[in-house]
């Protein structure tokens, strides 16, 4: 069975093709500037990475070439179309309504598209990407997995904001959460490698990039996680603020004079580590800088560790301790002084980081970067978002 794995976004489309007899990625690949001049094809198959200028109306102009890339005799991986069993759909935003991946029909595209309020920016590019493959391909079975669903078991303590009930009851205003794919991968990959049922275990997992999260993982179940019911929440990001006093909005309109829309861009693009440091929100120029000097790039990667480190210590104390930290994504798997400096202070919950084994990863690896007396565990797992995609969507076909 080969699943094709698309990621729409409202520019863009990422597409993977993953062999589900040995989980293997065949194929991968990325169309780019989708209905914007300059539109490119960059495909990974047989052979060198193949790159094709061309232009692309749509998402289904874009469906069609990484389909032909897929099938072209020279750097294509499949003689046909008819080898793809099916195609899974990674979504933004379920909203409540889902707690699972399921098969897309008609009440799933119209209960994506009733969320587009909750993901504005994402919701509508992913019907795109599901509207284009309906089209290319009308009877290949289609697999809708939420970056919401994983944190759908939280309770109402954890989800529910201190607000009027009825923002809740008629709005939908709740904790929603993100990154669940990746969350709940690498929890469940944390027990395997622990060897321990994961029903019996209390993990913490960091999800840190560009976009950051963490989530209280309790005997197999999200029951708390930092994103909110937009990803601004939480940690401090790459250019979002995370956690901030909410009458900072209405104070900072006033004295800069900004619109809704210009101050939802200084919140969601202007802040974060890029706004801290007035230099990058990449970890990697951050730490370069650090390195020579730059105080304000020291002072990002400090203000991100700790913030990091008050999400593990509540965490811990919500789930009433913790058996296992986790440490993923692009920050989380490569860059080791936010790992350390994360873990800082933490010795009181029985943390004991092996600084050897924390500074001296091969990319990619699984490993555990704690002592061997450490009472948790602390455990770096590369996430893999497509895979859990992948055996999803074959999972649901197979039914």
């Amino acid at each position: 069975m080969k699943i094709l794995i698309i990621n729409a976004g409202s520019s863009s489309l990422k597409y993977q093709m993953i062999d589900m007899e040995n989980e293997q990625i065949i194929a991968k690949g990325q169309a780019e500037r989708i209905g914007i001049s300059g539109s490119l094809l960059k495909h990974n198959g047989e052979g060198p990475t193949f790159v094709q200028h061309q232009d692309m109306k749509d998402h289904t102009a874009a469906i069609k070439l990484a389909l032909a890339a897929l099938i072209d005799k020279e750097h294509g991986v499949i003689s046909s179309m008819d080898e793809i069993s099916a195609v899974g759909h990674r979504v933004l935003h379920g909203g409540d309504r889902f707690t699972a991946s399921v098969v897309i029909n008609k009440e799933v595209m119209d209960a994506i598209r009733d969320n587009i309020d909750l993901g504005p920016l994402h919701n509508p590019a992913n019907l795109m990407g599901i509207e284009a493959c309906q089209k290319v391909m009308p009877n290949t079975p289609m697999v809708a997995v939420f970056d919401t669903a994983f944190h759908q078991t939280m309770p109402k303590i954890s989800f529910l904001y201190a607000l009027p009930y009825e923002a809740y009851t008629q709005h939908k205003v709740r904790r929603y959460g993100f990154h669940g794919s990746s969350h709940r991968y690498v929890s469940a990959r944390a027990a395997e490698f622990l060897g321990k049922p994961k029903e019996d275990l209390k993990i913490i997992t960091c999800h840190l990039g560009n976009g950051s999260s963490i989530a209280a993982v309790k005997n197999g179940k999200c029951f708390d996680t930092s994103m909110g019911l937009t990803p601004l929440e939480g940690l401090p990001m790459g250019t979002r603020c995370g956690d901030i006093d909410p009458a900072i909005i209405k104070y900072l309109m006033n004295k800069e004079n900004l619109t809704i829309e210009e101050m939802d861009v200084y919140l969601n693009k202007r802040s974060g580590m890029l706004g801290i440091s007035g230099l990058s929100s990449d970890f990697r120029d951050l730490c370069s800088a650090a390195d020579e000097g730059n105080e304000r790039a020291r002072l990002a990667l400090d203000i991100f560790s700790y913030k990091v480190k008050k999400y593990i210590g509540s965490y811990a104390a919500a789930m009433g301790g913790v058996d296992a930290i986790v440490f993923t994504a692009g920050v989380g798997e490569n860059t080791e002084i936010v790992r350390e400096k994360s873990l800082e202070g933490l010795e009181f919950l029985g943390v004991k980081l092996d600084k050897e084994h924390n500074n001296h990863l091969e990319r990619g690896q699984e490993i555990c970067i704690s002592t061997d007396d450490s009472k948790v565990a602390v455990l770096v797992i590369p996430t893999n978002e497509e895979l859990v995609i992948a055996r999803d969507t074959a999972e649901l076909c197979k039914k």
